[in-house]
């Protein structure tokens, strides 16, 4: 395969650019070697390898003219390597099987093109692997951060504030559990796919949400993250793009994510959405999240069936997306999303929300009844938003004391240093 040698560049500067190439490629290479070896944790060792040899011959030989192509080769030719070195070796190259020697063949001549098409499916079998249900959810994160969005584990460590060494167990254990329980690179079918694909959504949903609203430390938006798992997503819309549910969780994180200028204040304090400045939304974003909403619609109505959770979620979040005040919020529409919401995921956090949102249609008191519900239950004990919200309803009913007091135990429930300052200040009087 050929390479182009540029002596004008620096190691630093071929090393960018290798990192920027694993990024897009990861996926693909890992994808490939889990067909060639039937094991996606030794897979993604391979290409881990093939990631090293590049960092070691890119700045002295130059970028191969198809970078992507030469890390699936190299990363190929080290699987070959490993059969054969397995004392089962006609055992292995009959499992591989005709087929897989054929597709071997094309990219060992570089005709990375000519089996796009199966190594988009092999990409997508291999999101299907990394989200399995056997894996635990912060595993599923690590693995598909490191196998899908080409992270190290020194950048997953940084994005969820953790060591290293926890994300390196995290992933070792993850690929341990995919190896022993025989996980391929496959596309799940019939009664299967909806549980396996929702398990892809919930977990680029976990790492965006965990971008948008940070659990802990002291940003309240990690930026970094929102920006792969949307980029996970729109990976997922061209891999596959008759799943509405895809479109749907694309369009409400883009929607989301189109705020960010605007949620945080000067002093570095987050700021409300009723309270935001609409004008440094990121409209052009809004209008690509519009375009995939009405895309995902699209396809619910050709096949007669109801929108499912992110969806619906999308669907709230054009509500405040095409309001450019927020006087013109169709809050009633809200609410009715809200109870479709509701009657398909029961959950409390989504009663919470339905509440806010009722408060504004039909006024505070009818919105404090639900809430109260809410506390009578027992339900979201632990969650700081819901006396952030019980305070907000008694600050807008008059009740001044209740609210701070609200407020106040609302601080002492989140780990997030800018979310509690501002709950702090409320609570102490401020606005």
């Amino acid at each position: 395969m050929s390479t182009t040698p540029d002596h004008g560049r620096t190691s630093d500067d071929v090393r960018r650019t290798l990192e920027a190439v694993w990024r897009i490629e990861a996926a693909k290479v890992t994808a490939v070697v889990a067909r060639v070896v039937g094991d996606v944790g030794l897979a993604e060792d391979l290409a881990q390898d093939a990631f090293v040899q590049a960092l070691e011959q890119w700045p002295r030989n130059g970028i191969p003219d198809k970078p992507g192509a030469w890390l699936t080769s190299t990363a190929r030719r080290r699987a070959i390597d490993r059969i054969r070195r397995d004392v089962n070796l006609a055992s292995k190259l009959q499992q591989v099987g005709h087929l897989e020697e054929l597709r071997v063949a094309e990219l060992a001549e570089g005709d990375f093109d000519a089996a796009l098409e199966d190594i988009d499916d092999d990409v997508l079998g291999l999101v299907f692997a990394a989200c399995h249900p056997a894996l635990t959810a912060q595993a599923r994160i690590s693995l598909t951060l490191r196998m899908i969005g080409g992270l190290t584990t020194r950048e997953i460590a940084r994005a969820f504030l953790t060591t290293e060494s926890t994300v390196a167990q995290r992933i070792s254990r993850a690929k341990r559990t995919l190896s022993q329980d025989g996980i391929t690179v496959e596309i799940p079918s019939g009664a299967e796919l909806a549980p396996r694909l929702a398990s892809v959504l919930e977990v680029v949903y976990l790492i965006f949400n965990e971008g948008y609203a940070a659990t802990s430390g002291r940003d309240w938006v990690r930026g970094e993250l929102m920006e792969e798992a949307i980029r996970l997503g729109r990976v997922l819309a061209a891999l596959a793009p008759s799943e509405p549910e895809v479109h749907g969780l694309l369009a409400l994180m883009e929607i989301q994510a189109s705020r960010t200028r605007a949620r945080i204040g000067h002093d570095g304090e987050p700021v409300l959405l009723l309270d935001q400045d609409r004008t440094r939304w990121d409209w052009a974003l809004i209008r690509h999240a519009l375009v995939a909403l009405d895309r995902a619609v699209s396809l619910l109505d050709a096949a007669q069936v109801p929108a499912g959770p992110y969806v619906l979620q999308a669907a709230i979040a054009a509500c405040h997306a095409r309001a450019h005040t927020a006087d013109a919020t169709d809050w009633g529409r809200i609410v009715t999303l809200y109870a479709q919401l509701g009657a398909i995921r029961p959950s409390p956090v989504i009663d919470l929300n339905r509440a806010v949102a009722l408060s504004y249609a039909d006024g505070p008191d009818a919105a404090l009844e639900v809430v109260d519900g809410l506390v009578a239950a027992g339900a979201l004990g632990g969650y700081h938003l819901l006396p952030s919200v019980r305070g907000d309803l008694l600050a807008r009913l008059g009740r001044d004391d209740e609210a701070r007091a609200e407020f106040a135990r609302a601080a002492t429930m989140t780990d997030n240093d800018a979310e509690k300052a501002l709950l702090l200040r409320r609570a102490a009087g401020g606005d």
